[in-house]
């Protein structure tokens, strides 16, 4: 049923950050083989913010892998701790979400997570299932578990903590609550982005604090958005969704600067480390020619999430709009009210902007055009009584028309 032990451990090693301990896994995968019996792999999901982009994938294509090997996939979607809100690299406390919020979330995190896991080996479970009956001395012994003084270990809490930055004693609970999922699906192995190392550790201690064997632990690397510089983040506008089209996945994607290229081949498009390094190389000898670089990785992340004939598609369409100055061959089209409208108010009812500021920005900056010619001024009446052609940015496109 199993790969060899020396097989499952090179794949589970490649592109890992932290394997903890090392030969408690060999022993976990060992006895694996002998019982002919899957371990128990664990990703905990947070669905406070539902909508996934391929930052969230490098953990994810991990935990496929684990499945691939024939070990049971057991994701766990936070609607409970969601409520709590995850503190990790945060220098304030965050907004409470209701339970059916964190439930509309947790389904639509399924749904774009099943992109990349198999629905075979998989068991998805929602942790307050078990935390909302805990009672209040179960609370109590869960927190006897473990101290403060541990818990101001964590680089955020202590930042907080030294500054006078309040800390609510529900944010001690997160970890605490993490790990109590650990121990109720008695997990062998958790994984996790190197932010989620801490959490990762506390689950180790509550399940040997509870009787259970401990469990591995496993990070991944946090993948830098499309600017190249911060982490990947829907509010930061520098995200891949693994949602988008084919075209934009693609665009975005040549938009990266050159220094992660070969960053978003490991961890985005999932090449082998052999080919990754062929990469690096030719890059640093001028062999390979960083727009091509690109290329090869845009197309094999496209072709991820969608087929290869969509990467080739987008390969086309990208050369034939920003090569040949084309424009797509469909293009979306969108019926307004009022017959004009002004030029930042425009770009915000359309959603090519998220706001008046941003879209002032986009106009300042040149980047927005009406049937080819410049908008350069924000306060200016776009007319609609005919059909006009709207691009923002290098990528987006839209037909406006007056009804």
């Amino acid at each position: 049923m199993f790969p060899k032990l020396n097989e499952q451990i090179d794949l589970i090693k490649q592109g890992v950050v932290d394997l903890l301990p090392e030969d408690e896994l060999v022993q976990k995968i060992e006895r694996s083989i002998k019982t002919n019996k899957p371990l128990n792999i664990k990703l905990g999901a947070d669905p406070s913010r539902p909508d996934l982009h391929i930052g969230h994938a490098v953990v994810l294509h991990k935990m496929r892998q684990f499945q691939d090997l024939g070990h049971k996939a057991i994701l766990i979607i936070g609607d409970f701790t969601a409520m709590i809100g995850d503190p990790t690299g945060k220098s304030k406390t965050r907004p409470h979400l209701t339970i059916e919020d964190t439930r509309i979330n947790g389904q639509s995190y399924l749904e774009q997570a099943t992109i990349i896991l198999s629905s075979d080996r998989l068991e998805v479970v929602y942790n307050s299932d078990w935390l909302n009956k805990m009672n209040f001395i179960d609370v109590v012994k869960l927190t006897s578990k473990y101290t403060v003084a541990q818990l101001l270990e964590r680089d955020d809490f202590s930042k907080r903590y030294q500054s006078g930055t309040p800390i609510s004693l529900h944010e001690f609970l997160y970890p605490l609550a993490q790990a109590m999922d650990s121990v109720v699906i008695k997990s062998d192995v958790e994984l996790g982005g190197t932010d989620q190392k801490f959490n990762l550790l506390v689950g180790r201690e509550v399940q040997k604090s509870y009787g259970e064997e401990a469990q591995c632990i496993l990070t991944m690397p946090i993948l830098e958005g499309t600017d190249g510089v911060q982490k990947m983040s829907k509010s930061l506008d520098n995200y891949i969704a693994i949602t988008d089209t084919p075209r934009e996945m693609f665009g975005k994607v040549m938009s990266i600067p050159d220094n992660v290229i070969s960053r978003y081949a490991r961890y985005a498009a999932f090449m082998p480390d052999a080919e990754v390094a062929k990469l690096e190389t030719g890059l640093a000898d001028g062999s390979i020619h960083p727009r091509n670089a690109k290329v090869e990785t845009a197309m094999k992340i496209v072709a991820v999430y969608h087929k290869e004939d969509a990467a080739k598609a987008a390969f086309e369409e990208f050369e034939r709009i920003f090569v040949n100055k084309d424009i797509p061959d469909v293009i979306d089209e969108m019926l307004l009210e009022e017959p004009s409208f002004r030029a930042d108010e425009l770009l915000v009812l359309t959603q090519m902007a998220p706001s008046k500021k941003e879209a002032r920005r986009l106009i300042e900056q040149g980047g927005v055009t009406i049937d080819g010619e410049k908008v350069g001024d924000t306060f200016v009446e776009i007319d609609l009584t005919s059909k006009r052609l709207l691009k923002v940015g290098k990528r987006k496109f839209l037909y406006v028309i007056a009804k």
